[in-house]
């Protein structure tokens, strides 16, 4: 630092002179002095000062400076109610979160009023000026910066994973809360193999979480809120534990949390790679199973999954093998999901099995009572599209649409005033009609 503190205030063209002349002499002479080398160096040093100034890693920080919470230089001190200052982005955080003591002390606060402290401000103005350090911005977005107490907090809970099961049961709660109020913690879980299978030890213990349904709530709920950071979603599907885990909540968890664990695997299936291995878990007959219950509050997310799931052809034919077209069209004859349901069917209606299951099951009179009485658009474009398969895959579904269409021109309509893709698929069945006139049942 010395060498660098000498050159301080040179151009860097005298540098550049100066350094030109060393290494003349130098390479000239066949007996230079160290002295020179080492002049050469600290020149040549200072010119990649010049370019690439010092910052803050290259000075020790003294503690006063940093905010007790990130760790890191305030770049807007205030003070609390108690009198501790810290960086105000951190503090108004903890703040928002609910708390109402001093992260330090643990006082109860008498006001929530942050003063700035222009004091402490300009002696760290003061100190990178004099270090040429530019003081950094402000920072305005704090959802995704990991502190030292994130950190620390996370560890903590997770060691109370492997105690007493009150102690368990406090953890799981916390880090439910945690995980959803928070993405900083939700990035920490992604930094360490280590912290799923901590997370997870109590469903992984032989009755603990099974007698507790309190704590298999929350700890799958947990895995919900951290697969929504995009970075877990890999690491998530990709291990078999948590996979498992989930399978296992859909089987036998209470209703809530059945429906999360359907709604995390509904998030983890965002990746490509993850709707194979997740189809391949045999996690779809337990979501087809939860669709057919018919609760309310978990028939949604479970929808969701399976359609998800089925935007990948061979997820499609496990669905099919696994009954989805007869649940399906139940829940649809009982005006439930419509719009959703109708939305897995376009799906599957690729594939031969589930359009010769549509048509055994009654699905051609359901799909034309949605198109003449439904007001979304989409569900009747959806409709429209898998009568397209079905009456070219079934001559005798051909001519029961062609029966409907004499009676009530739903065809025709939508034909008319349908989106552009209903319009498409509506007069492609009604051009069918036209190239058969003569059709006749065959059956």
């Amino acid at each position: 630092m010395a060498k660098r503190e000498r050159v301080r205030g040179v151009s860097a063209s005298e540098l550049k002179e100066r350094l030109r002349e060393l290494v003349k002499a130098i390479v000239d002479s066949d007996d230079y002095v160290v002295a020179a080398a080492d002049e050469a160096i600290a020149t040549l040093s200072a010119l990649k000062h010049l370019k690439s100034p010092d910052s803050l890693d290259d000075f020790p920080l003294p503690p006063e400076f940093r905010c007790p919470i990130s760790t890191q230089l305030m770049t807007d001190p205030v003070i609390l109610s108690t009198g501790q200052t810290y960086d105000r982005p951190f503090i108004q955080r903890w703040l928002d979160e609910g708390h109402r003591t001093c992260p330090q002390t643990q006082q109860v606060l008498s006001h929530s009023i942050l003063t700035p402290n222009y004091l402490v401000r300009d002696m760290i103005v003061q100190w990178c000026r004099e270090r040429g350090i530019e003081l950094p911005e402000p920072v305005k977005d704090i959802d995704g910066v990991v502190t030292k107490a994130d950190r620390n907090h996370l560890n903590s809970l997770l060691r109370k994973l492997s105690l007493s099961v009150s102690d368990q049961k406090q953890a799981a709660k916390e880090l439910r809360l945690l995980t959803k109020r928070m993405p900083s913690i939700r990035i920490l879980v992604g930094e360490s193999s280590d912290v799923i299978p901590q997370l997870l030890s109590p469903l992984s213990s032989p009755g603990t979480a099974s007698t507790d349904p309190d704590l298999h709530e929350d700890l799958i709920t947990t895995v919900l809120n951290l697969s929504i950071h995009d970075d877990n979603k890999k690491a998530f599907a990709e291990d078999p534990a948590v996979i498992s885990l989930l399978i296992d909540a859909l089987k036998r968890g209470t209703i809530q949390t059945r429906s999360n664990a359907a709604a995390a695997i509904f998030t983890l299936s965002a990746l490509d790679s993850n709707k194979y291995i997740i189809g391949k878990s045999g996690a779809i007959k337990h979501l087809l199973a939860l669709l057919d219950e018919g609760q309310p509050l978990a028939m949604k997310d479970a929808a969701s999954a399976i359609f998800n799931l089925c935007l990948v052809h061979e997820n499609k034919g496990r669905t099919v093998r696994d009954g989805a077209v007869r649940v399906i069209l139940n829940k649809m004859m009982d005006h439930i999901l419509v719009d959703e349901l109708l939305a897995i069917l376009a799906l599957l209606s690729s594939h031969p099995r589930a359009v010769e299951e549509m048509g055994d099951l009654g699905a051609v009179p359901l799909l034309l009572g949605i198109i003449r009485e439904s007001a979304s658009e989409r569900s009747k474009e959806n409709c429209v599209a898998i009568l397209y398969t079905i009456c070219f895959s079934d001559r005798t579904k051909l001519k029961e649409i062609r029966e409907e269409e004499r009676a009530n021109g739903t065809l025709s309509k939508l034909a008319q005033c349908g989106t552009s893709r209903a319009k498409r698929k509506a007069n492609g069945i009604l051009e069918r009609f036209n190239r058969s006139p003569s059709l006749t049942h065959t059956a």
